[in-house]
């Protein structure tokens, strides 16, 4: 390794590497899917062009159903935004094949970004400068879907949460992976008593 390293080779660190290493196919196409709530439903197009890596952990997610008959376990209200938590959250009380299949799964996966004017999205790299934020390619907007943190780097990656309006403040720190297109009045009206029946791939 160092004989390759001192003739300038160096590993590339990209989506495949990600997708190969988190053991799962690699999606670099946008998709839309179909959150089906206590409260009704709701869909969400996911930037799997943009952000590959989060995108396929999440397509994975929904294929072993780990999302089925999980609670919004967190809602946070402001006087203009909400933010509307899921997914499996360590503190849930699984049922034996739940673990099994969770214990597949990464605890984490790289934080992943995407700048405007560069081909591939960038991993494990938080913008700490605040002028960079206008370079990028997702921001937090309405219906924003972004993963959880999970370290200063890195993401859960089986929790998520939505936002229902702009906030630039947390620009650059999450892995926004996607939007929801159809049905954000359903989104605001969700509280923590609602519940995700099922998530469904449209296409």
């Amino acid at each position: 390794m160092f004989f390759l390293q001192a003739c300038g080779y160096k590993k590339q660190i990209d989506s495949n590497y990600y997708c190969k290493q988190l053991k799962f196919n690699c999606i670099q196409n946008n998709r839309v899917i179909l959150f089906k709530t206590s409260k009704g439903n709701f869909e969400v197009k996911l930037f799997g062009k943009d952000n590959p890596v989060t995108v396929s952990n999440f397509i994975e997610n929904i294929d072993n159903n780990i999302y089925e008959n999980q609670k919004f376990y967190k809602i946070i209200n402001f006087s203009q935004l909400k933010f509307v938590h899921s997914g499996v959250n360590p503190e849930n009380k699984f049922s034996i094949e739940q673990k099994l299949i969770l214990n597949k799964i990464s605890p984490s996966i790289p934080l992943e970004i995407k700048f405007k004017e560069e081909i591939k999205p960038r991993y494990n790299y938080q913008i700490k400068n605040p002028n960079e934020t206008k370079n990028l390619v997702h921001t937090f907007e309405s219906g924003s879907i972004a993963m959880v943190k999970s370290g200063k780097n890195m993401s859960s990656s089986t929790e998520f949460f939505f936002v229902t309006s702009k906030i630039p403040e947390l620009d650059g720190r999450y892995s926004i992976f996607g939007k929801i297109n159809k049905g954000l009045d359903v989104l605001k009206k969700i509280n923590k008593e609602d519940f995700i029946k099922v998530v469904e791939i449209i296409n």
